[in-house]
């Protein structure tokens, strides 16, 4: 991975599994970065068949 950019994971909240990872230029800004994101989520969620409500995401911190 980049250290350049951002990392994300896709995450069902109904069973608790990540189910997508993104990773992103931190060239853009916040609200590129959320609309990126969103655009992503509705695309996993119609692929997998899941309602989109259930996704959401969460940062890859390094620790």
């Amino acid at each position: 991975m980049n250290t350049a950019d951002k990392h994300f994971k896709c995450i069902n909240s109904r069973t608790g599994y990540v189910i997508f990872y993104s990773s992103l230029s931190t060239k853009l800004s916040p609200e590129e970065i959320k609309a990126e994101l969103e655009k992503i989520k509705a695309q996993v969620a119609i692929k997998n068949r899941i309602y989109e409500g259930t996704l959401y995401w969460e940062e890859v911190k390094d620790e």
